[in-house]
């Protein structure tokens, strides 16, 4: 935690505090993320959102659809839809104001005069994030670096082995780039059908990654897994932690394994990634499609 306070971007970017670390993110990086577009082949990296509940999605998207007429001649469907996208089970962003700790939210807020602020001037919210997140992608890929199937409860990802991915594959980490961080979950889950990542324990990246997101100035980092649990610190949320002192953009419980592949077919493991959220007024996150573009 001391790490953490000694090393927080409160006061770092006055102009715009509310991007967060998206402030990293300029035109000329855009520009450059767009110029590793070489043949235009576009992957998602969202998981599918079910209206089937198991352990793993309680609470599951409700959808329901009504037929319209607006005219004699022509007749139609409109559907309405209401999601819980935080959890283990939706591909989701976190917003600025989404977590904290005794310290305050990003920027050293009180939660309380947040959270009693109305949604349309709420601080940290999702909606300050509505032009998205453009810009350069790096994947990497820990269950290849390990030569295993799957980060296993008991080896958590640690943040040399973040720079071991990178160096395995010839990347440096740039500042404003984004990190997408493939633990093998779909692999895991295909062997744990009854995991739900709530109440159980969860493979995932151990506290030493914040100081390599901190060092190398990412702007977002995507994920399958996230903190891992339990920990050293016996804490529920380790890296998550990035977010209320970092402001760092985090995306939740992407799909990668697709990604892994295509990049280990392709030798390449840069790429122009695009994450668009709902421009939801003081929303505490969005459900996002992220696009990874080749």
């Amino acid at each position: 935690m001391a790490y953490l306070w000694e090393r927080r971007n409160w006061e770092r970017w006055a102009a715009a505090p509310e991007l967060g670390t998206l402030n990293l993110v300029s035109a000329a990086k855009r520009a450059e993320a767009a110029a590793l577009v070489r043949v235009g082949d576009v992957l998602s990296l969202s998981l599918p959102i079910s209206t089937r509940p198991s352990k793993r999605n309680p609470e599951p998207l409700h959808q329901r659809g009504r037929r319209i007429r607006p005219s004699a001649d022509m007749q139609g469907i409109a559907d309405y839809i209401g999601i819980d996208y935080h959890g283990y089970s939706v591909t989701h962003i976190d917003a600025l104001c989404h977590v904290w700790t005794d310290h305050g939210m990003w920027g050293g807020h009180d939660p309380e005069v947040v959270l009693s602020t109305e949604l349309e001037r709420r601080l940290g919210g999702v909606d300050a994030w509505s032009a998205g997140i453009v810009t350069r992608g790096i994947l990497v890929d820990i269950p290849r670096l390990r030569d295993v199937p799957w980060v296993d409860l008991d080896s958590p990802v640690t943040a040399g082995e973040l720079e071991a991915a990178c160096d395995s594959v010839g990347l440096k980490v740039d500042t404003g780039d984004a990190l997408a961080i493939y633990m093998g979950r779909d692999a895991w889950e295909a062997e744990h059908p009854g995991w739900s990542g709530y109440s159980d324990p969860r493979p995932g990246l151990d506290a030493s990654c914040l100081r390599f997101f901190r060092d190398h100035d990412l702007a977002a980092v995507i994920w399958d897994f996230s903190d891992a649990r339990p920990n050293r610190y016996q804490m529920h949320w380790t890296v998550h932690l990035a977010i209320p002192y970092f402001g760092l953009a985090v995306i939740d419980n992407a799909s990668l394994g697709a990604l892994a592949s295509r990049c280990q077919l392709l030798l390449r493991h840069e790429f122009l990634l695009l994450v668009a959220p709902l421009v939801v007024a003081g929303g505490a996150g969005s459900p996002v499609n992220p696009l990874v573009v080749f």
